[in-house]
């Protein structure tokens, strides 16, 4: 009877901590179907990936127009689901540069900031097998009024981020933390109604933080 509790534990542990990746299949297939009519194989490609505040991003090409650059963010995604779909959504565009995002949901999902750094090096190392001299810009997870109670742990996982990037040449850690507080505090005026995703004022933070990483 102990067996059976403890496995019937580590079961509803499991589902409540994992999520099935098949589940942004959808998504993924839509993400494909567009870029396959307007990416061109010919031009170098810079890739920007991740969760919500990536897919949300929807005028991040205009801002970089000299660049081609697929956005192939995905709502709601963790780290572990971009690892998942890594073929889709990064190598098969042979990028010069990947931007990610995530971390967001999974810290919000109760992951350890390990937990992360772990799914985030095998999505590196998929990258770097592929394309040895593609660069990878790992963005801070951002500030937000929904979750600033759980700030404490996106703020560790950030300096692992950037202890990773500085062992790296290759690797870079991009802060929109910093930038997105007044002081220690959060600049509310940088998001919409729900108080996770940003209004324009807060791309406008990022991009000023992105630019300075975009190679040429």
């Amino acid at each position: 009877m102990k067996n059976i509790l403890t496995l019937l534990t580590v079961l509803i542990t499991f589902q409540t901590f994992a999520q099935d990746p098949n589940r942004y299949k959808k998504q993924v297939s839509e993400l494909d179907t567009k870029y396959d009519s307007i990416w061109d194989p010919t031009k170098e490609t810079i890739v920007f990936t991740g969760s919500s505040s990536i897919r949300m991003w929807k005028d991040v090409q205009e801002r970089f127009p000299g660049q081609q650059v697929i956005n192939t963010g995905f709502g709601g995604s963790q780290a572990s689901d971009l690892l998942y779909f890594a073929d889709n959504l990064i190598l098969r565009y042979k990028p010069k540069q990947v931007f990610i995002y995530e971390g967001d949901n999974d810290i919000q999902a109760k992951k350890k900031p390990n937990d992360v750094i772990a799914d985030t090096k095998q999505i590196i190392n998929l990258v770097r097998e592929r394309y040895p001299a593609t660069n990878i810009v790992l963005i801070s997870a951002k500030p937000s009024i929904s979750r600033w109670k759980l700030r404490g742990k996106y703020k560790r996982l950030n300096r692992k981020f950037k202890r990773m990037a500085q062992k790296d040449p290759l690797l870079d850690f991009a802060d929109v933390w910093k930038p997105m507080l007044d002081g220690r505090k959060l600049q509310e005026d940088l998001f919409i109604e729900d108080g996770l995703h940003m209004n324009p004022k807060g791309y406008e933070i990022w991009f000023g933080v992105m630019k300075d990483y975009i190679t040429n």
